[in-house]
């Protein structure tokens, strides 16, 4: 685009030069003016698109955690949300509900696909959560199997505090005591979960 105009000339002649500048670029601003009226009613329209996918997640996600029976509304969450993270949560809550109702097969079939997650608090829930239902069920070893070997600091002190009761169900108090000391020593003096940990470790003195 040519430059608009030069200074230091008669009105008339600046008058004239306008007229002649817009005649020769008026088609480049018009063009301009319709790409960036275009680039700002996509980027509205995909702004609003997301906002409606996000209240349509959260609609079906609080369709799940209020009814347990609402298969429906996890099916439609994995259908049309399936990267949004209220699809997870949504899963995570139906096992919960599985649990409450004894359906510990179900709820580990829910947790199963999550541990795989690539969002690191969804795939540990899912591991101690599953671990946890396996304990309930009797099934040591695959408790201990899913738990395996935790290398995430954020998560060990639950990865330990679960494998504590794991061994104490096996009444192998040695390995017990280990990994409940274990899990104390990567607690704040002011956490419950602390204090837990410290009465199922005074009751094995």
């Amino acid at each position: 685009m040519k430059n608009f105009i030069n200074v230091g000339k008669t009105e008339e002649e600046q008058a004239e030069q306008i007229k002649k500048w817009i005649r020769e670029n008026g088609m480049q601003i018009i063009a301009g003016v319709v790409i960036g009226l275009t680039a700002i009613w996509g980027l509205d329209y995909y702004k609003n698109y997301q906002y409606e996918q996000s209240i349509q997640a959260r609609s079906s996600y609080l369709s799940v955690v209020s009814n347990s029976n609402n298969v429906q509304a996890l099916t439609a969450l994995q259908n049309n949300h399936a990267d949004s993270g209220y699809t997870q949560q949504a899963v995570l809550m139906m096992a919960k509900h599985a649990v409450d109702a004894q359906n510990y097969q179900q709820a580990l079939d829910y947790l199963s696909p999550l541990i795989s997650s690539d969002n690191q608090f969804i795939a540990h829930t899912a591991k101690l959560r599953s671990a946890s239902i396996h304990l309930e069920m009797g099934n040591h070893d695959q408790a201990l199997s899913v738990l395996g070997s935790n290398e995430s600091s954020e998560f060990s002190s639950l990865y330990d505090h679960t494998k504590g009761d794991i061994y104490l169900s096996l009444n192998n108090i040695d390995s017990a005591k280990k990994h409940y000391q274990l899990a104390l020593g990567q607690l704040s003096a002011d956490s419950e979960l602390k204090n837990l940990i410290q009465i199922k470790l005074n009751d094995l003195n």
